[in-house]
């Protein structure tokens, strides 16, 4: 069992990552990502996969898991900001 203060690691991790899922969702249906940035979409992914790395060196598991439910939403974001 966790300890408390990594609930409250996860909580935040849970909200702040789960922020993403509508926009995944609305780019996912309708394929538009005119009014999405590009340079904050790129930058968002890049920051995910220093937070990743860092979490991992710390073997931190709120930031382990956050940031790689979070790359995958921002990634899927992103590759649809490319590809369209």
């Amino acid at each position: 069992m966790f300890p408390a203060v990594v609930w409250l690691g996860l909580i935040g991790a849970f909200c702040t990552t789960f922020a993403f899922l509508p926009q995944v969702v609305k780019t996912w249906r309708t394929r538009h990502t005119a009014d999405i940035s590009l340079t904050m979409f790129l930058l968002m992914t890049a920051g995910e996969v220093f937070w990743l790395l860092y979490g991992i060196a710390i073997a931190d598991p709120p930031l382990i898991i956050a940031n790689v439910v979070s790359l995958g939403f921002a990634g899927t974001i992103l590759f649809f900001k490319i590809k369209y």
